[in-house]
């Protein structure tokens, strides 16, 4: 059986060299995808795999195994090429890579069990990593994350948002390795190999930095045991490589970013260069197995809301309440914060369960990637910040939706009903980004008992979700025993006489009620819908309500029309012949008190009662 090397440089250049030739071989046989990249980072993937990293090839998934995210995910065949060397893949396998029948994309994606997090969209391994980090905290667990940026990649902000938590949050079981080789995609990066400016960065952000050539394998090796013993800080290495290490006619060279080599008389040469550097050694290695401890099974909380019928309650603050509720009940729940805990409520939270809340001041991107990496890991984070300011982090929701990871974001503050703020504190797109990813379940509760018992199915929703609250108080109109989908509506008025249906959504809800109080005076009746759900939709009901009401449906919202709540209807009911009349935010909004802005902006009862007459 082979063992574990005590000094197992030789047998690790040989298995460097074979990762090299795999990543060749299959971008080659792609005609597609970046060999070069692959090559420059072969040595230091080498000693993280198979003597630095405590993990069971076989059950990748393993709660307590050592983590390794790819935030240059581009060099995709090199982490393929790392498990088909574990023995989780066969060698065979990776020739399939980019094919449409094969899970080994072109960028890595959860659909292989060894990837946490979807990565190829540059900069945000590191903030995974933080949270994964943090996991390893939150469950007691020994294991260790390492994360593997490109240099180029390090131009990103979001990098620098993530190095800042993580010493923050002194994160010394987070050992980020940077791939120096200087060149980028265009040209040569910015740094090029200066480690001791790239180094200064790392240290000024309170990181423990080492530079290395990282082809050295010794060296590696040692920088690998410095960061596993330094205790306090997170631990940066910055290996010194060259681009398409061992290729003559592609190390160090420009203009072979994303180009595979030819198959033929040049591939053949690669791989030839590549063989002739295998070192003679008895020695083979296999990963070190990981400490496993063993836990008490989770827990599903359960919520009771407390409210009186009428009673004035912010959904925001019943999501604050509720997220407290759901963490007395499983300890897999956590909460994260960019500075707006006082506003969202998150801070009840907190007060019952700081080890559990997470805080990242004003940088919503870390926050975001990092709740995807403990999601990855088996905690249900919830982060929330103003709605407006989850657009900063927009890529990271795109990427939580690729990676389909138990990430639930709450957004407060949306619309022109904030008030005084201003549009620049008005999320009035929010919900057409959430409900442009198709995979996102987007919510939009009007009152506390909706929020209360929305919280609860979005927390065992499987999958990404979206909760939209509202700054403004509104009256509890649901009982403590009322049930709420995910999927769902509530038909709040109705009857055999109704001339149109008029279907709002978390503030508009009580605008239509008032209409509908307006009209019935008048000998007008109409059916209110309470479309809490916006994605997925229940259009059964939607159809069904076009149908008895003549064809007429009237949407109301306090967002753009684009994306929104009229776009979700419109969406539903399309394809029975029936179309929508939307009334929304037509423009971009101006300051001013939150009932004379709903009515400036025609979503008060009056625009509604027109809109039905008409």
């Amino acid at each position: 059986m082979p063992v574990q090397a005590s000094s197992p440089v030789s047998a690790l250049v040989n298995i460097a060299t074979r990762l090299r030739i795999d990543s060749v071989r299959a971008t080659s046989e792609s005609a597609s995808g970046h060999p070069s990249t692959c090559c420059s980072a072969a040595d230091v993937v080498a000693a993280v795999f198979f003597a630095e990293m405590r993990f069971d090839p076989k059950n990748p998934r393993l709660e307590d195994n050592d983590r390794f995210i790819l935030s240059k995910g581009h060099a995709a065949p090199l982490l393929y090429a790392a498990w088909a060397e574990a023995g989780f893949l066969r060698r065979d396998d990776l020739l399939n890579l980019r094919k449409l029948t094969s899970d080994l994309e072109g960028h890595p994606t959860p659909r292989l069990p060894f990837v946490d997090v979807a990565t190829g969209s540059l900069g945000q391994g590191l903030a995974a990593g933080v949270g994964s980090a943090l996991n390893a905290r939150r469950i007691k667990s020994a294991y260790r994350t390492y994360v593997l940026l490109g240099d180029g990649e390090s131009a990103e902000g979001s990098v620098w948002e993530a190095a800042d938590v993580a010493a923050y949050e002194k994160l010394d079981t987070l050992c980020a390795i940077v791939d120096v080789n200087a060149l980028g995609q265009s040209q040569a990066t910015q740094l090029q190999h200066d480690l001791e400016k790239i180094g200064g960065r790392w240290r000024a952000f309170g990181w423990h930095a080492i530079g290395i050539d990282g082809h050295d394998m010794q060296a590696v090796l040692d920088a690998l045991a410095e960061a596993r013993a330094t205790k306090g800080r997170p631990t940066v290495i910055l290996a010194r490589t060259l681009k398409g290490k061992g290729i003559s006619f592609m190390e160090g060279k420009p203009g072979w970013h994303g180009k595979a080599v030819k198959k033929g008389e040049e591939l053949d040469r690669a791989i030839a260069e590549l063989e002739a550097q295998f070192v003679k050694t008895d020695e083979t290695l296999v990963p070190a197995a990981p400490t496993v401890v063993s836990r008490p099974a989770p827990t599903r909380a359960q919520v009771t809301p407390a409210y009186t019928m009428g009673e004035l309650v912010a959904t925001r603050e019943a999501y604050g309440t509720a997220l407290a509720a759901l963490g007395a009940g499983d300890d897999r729940i956590v909460a994260l914060d960019a500075d707006v805990k006082n506003s969202t409520f998150s801070d009840r939270f907190e007060a019952k369960f700081p080890e559990r809340f997470y805080q990242n001041f004003i940088a919503e991107q870390v926050m975001l990637g990092a709740a995807m990496g403990l999601a990855a890991r088996g905690a249900i984070p919830f982060p929330s910040t103003f709605a407006a300011f989850l657009t900063r982090g927009y890529d990271f929701i795109r990427m939580a939706a690729i990676s389909g990871v138990n990430i639930k974001m709450a957004g407060s503050h949306a619309g022109v009903s904030i008030g005084e703020d201003g549009p620049s504190q008005m999320a009035l797109e929010d919900l057409a980004m959430m409900r442009a990813q198709p995979n996102i379940a987007v919510l939009y509760p009007c009152d506390a008992v909706s929020t209360e018992r929305l919280m609860v199915a979005m927390a065992y929703h499987q999958g990404p979700a979206y909760m939209r609250t509202s700054r403004p108080k509104t009256p509890v109109i649901y009982g403590a025993d009322e049930t709420f989908a995910i999927g769902g509506l509530k038909v709040l008025r109705q009857s055999a006489n109704d001339v149109a249906t008029v279907i709002g959504a978390g503030v508009t809800v009580f605008e239509a009620l008032k209409a509908y109080d307006i009209l019935q005076a008048e000998g007008v009746a109409i059916r209110v819908v309470d479309l809490y759900s916006l994605q997925p939709v229940d259009a059964a009901s939607l159809v069904r309500c076009a149908r008895e009401t003549k064809g007429r449906l009237i949407t109301v919202e306090d967002h753009y029309p684009a994306g929104g709540v009229g776009d979700a209807v419109a969406s539903a009911v399309a394809s029975e012949g029936f179309t929508v009349t939307r009334i929304a935010v037509r423009e971009i909004p101006r300051s001013g008190m939150p009932d004379e802005l709903i009515d400036h902006y025609g979503l008060s009862a009056r625009h509604i009662v027109t809109a039905v007459k008409a």
